[in-house]
């Protein structure tokens, strides 16, 4: 979502097309198929709700840079020889982060169809860029938190925290909250996780949510860092305060299905659940 627009992807288990549609309205504004390649992760590039990078479940693991005005491709970022498991854009400039099964997380720029920088953090990644831009945090197969100076991320992190948790489900996300304190670790099991992002301590765990089915389902922050959400396979959102970590709501969109994507938009008061079909919610006046 990137605020004017959020995107969403077909309703299968192999994604051929994807929708644009404008918050307010309701409906898809323009949708554009990639019957060839296929889509699996999409997301807005900085600070241009008119161009995408995604990744593709079809084919290839290249990356691709996507104008949604014309349709066209304008680059390709060949690279990874193994499924893409994380994309992240960066909050500041044109470069983006990408993580994948082949074991290691690439540093790209739009500009360039070479990679600019590539880690190996020995284990399957998934990753995020920190609001400001500067560093990226990395968790590695389910149990390391790593980060990692962008200016120097091929020498490794200068930082790594061993989480203590017992390992019951694999981690899905991995996301900064935006004041940049914190880290959610998304999961396909019934719990998800808040951590310090100065030290890795587990300050709060998120549970009672059904996914029985082991499921990977998106969380997310809301934009002032005071409440964490995510979707459940009964196709209701639940909601948690990142302060006392009591839940405080449980709402029920008449999803038809299991809520794998939550996002919240990062300017107004709006946020979009999907299954197989999508809900935007707007907070009721006096809320």
């Amino acid at each position: 979502m990137c605020g004017a627009c959020c995107l969403g992807t077909s309703p299968s288990s192999s994604p051929t097309w994807k929708s644009v549609v404008q918050v307010g309205k309701k409906r898809p504004i323009r949708t554009l198929y990639s019957k060839k390649y296929g889509v699996d992760l999409i997301r807005y590039t900085h600070g241009d709700a008119n161009t995408v990078v995604y990744s593709s479940n079809k084919l290839d693991d290249t990356i691709r840079y996507l104008s949604l005005t014309d349709n066209k491709y304008i680059r390709y970022f060949p690279g990874h020889t193994d499924r893409v498991v994380a994309l992240s854009m960066s909050p500041v400039d044109d470069t983006f982060i990408s993580g994948s099964l082949d074991m290691t997380i690439r540093l790209w720029d739009l500009r360039s169809p070479n990679c600019q920088g590539l880690t190996n953090p020995l284990g399957k990644p998934v990753c995020s860029y920190d609001p400001e831009g500067l560093i990226f945090a990395a968790g590695v197969d389910s149990e390391v938190i790593k980060l990692y100076d962008l200016r120097s991320f091929d020498k490794g992190p200068f930082a790594s925290f061993e989480t203590l948790f017992s390992r019951v489900c694999e981690w899905t996300g991995l996301k900064f909250s935006r004041d940049g304190k914190q880290i959610l670790i998304s999961t396909n099991g019934g719990a998800i996780r808040i951590l310090d992002a100065f030290n890795g301590s587990v300050l709060h765990t998120f549970s009672g949510y059904n996914n029985s089915k082991g499921i990977s389902l998106e969380a997310c922050f809301t934009p002032d860092s005071d409440f964490v959400m995510i979707g459940s396979e009964d196709g209701r959102v639940h909601v948690w305060s990142t302060e006392s970590g009591m839940k405080i709501a449980v709402l029920d969109g008449k999803h038809s299905g299991p809520i794998n994507t939550l996002q919240f938009n990062p300017k107004y008061m709006t946020f979009a659940s999907a299954c197989s079909n999508m809900a935007f919610w707007l907070p009721c006046v006096g809320d």
